[in-house]
């Protein structure tokens, strides 16, 4: 059995996963045979239900590849749905204070971490398959729990969101980041690039798990290991085809152009 992803982040181990928004489980496994350490099963962007979403979240764990759903928004109803769907953990957007992140960590976590609703009779639960006495511990043990920190707020509460018990890591949103320092889209900005940099060192440096921004060449991921991330997304998976096509459309083209002239 695959080691947990959140004990791999326990242990500094650096990981890399691409956000995922098309609403196919066909898709998700493909993407997941590639190799990647996890995949983000984007609820918030992605054009799908719950439904889909554990379709997708099956389809990767079926190649070892951890799933965590990212939500747009602190919600009971949302957390609960992607774990008890068997999800490895969620990343959800929009934090701005500790109140906030502890609300993530009560609907997360199991007693005595916090007060997620009780049911073994779900895929998390092997569906009542298992030791349930022991469900709430083995969740509470392999689950992990993140936090989306991107717009002023957010940012100016970041020791204080850190000092929350049981968080296991926060990502810093650079678009979003981007545009409430009024750049919107310009990440590669230095001043962008500064504030991330300080964001994560402050992360790393409290023992939490720190990741953001998009890598989408070498020099990106250098960089974003070089500062300390340790939770590095890829670019979406509708992106990655929609350029592997446009670039066979363009090479073509040159192709014909070349015979024709």
């Amino acid at each position: 059995m695959p080691q947990l992803i959140r004990e791999r982040l326990q242990a500094g181990e650096v990981l890399f996963g691409p956000w995922c928004v098309v609403p196919s489980d066909y898709m998700m496994n493909v993407t997941a045979s590639a190799g990647f350490d996890f995949v983000m099963v984007d609820l918030e962007h992605g054009p799908f239900t719950f439904d889909t979403a554990e379709r997708m979240i099956r389809a990767a764990q079926a190649e070892s590849v951890s799933a965590i759903t990212r939500l747009g928004q602190i919600s009971e109803e949302q957390i609960l749905k992607s774990l008890d769907a068997g999800a490895d953990g969620v990343l959800t957007a929009h934090v701005e204070s500790a109140a906030d992140a502890a609300r993530v960590i009560s609907y997360t976590k199991y007693y005595p971490d916090g007060g997620r609703g009780f049911s073994p009779f779900t895929r998390a639960g092997g569906y009542s398959g298992g030791d349930i006495t022991r469900h709430s511990e083995v969740q509470n043990q392999r689950t992990v729990t993140g936090v989306i920190l991107e717009g002023k707020q957010g940012i100016a509460s970041l020791e204080e969101v850190l000092a929350t018990e049981h968080l296991d890591l926060i990502y810093i949103g650079a678009y979003d980041l981007s545009q409430a320092l009024g750049m919107p889209g310009q990440v590669n900005h230095p001043e962008i690039r500064r504030e991330m940099e300080r964001c994560i060192r402050t992360i790393r440096d409290a023992g939490v798990a720190a990741g953001g921004f998009v890598a989408r060449t070498r020099d990106d991921m250098q960089w974003m290991m070089d500062i300390g991330m340790q939770f590095i997304t890829y670019l979406p998976d509708c992106t990655v085809f929609h350029n592997a096509m446009r670039d066979a459309v363009e090479t073509f083209h040159q192709v014909r152009s070349g015979k024709e002239g």
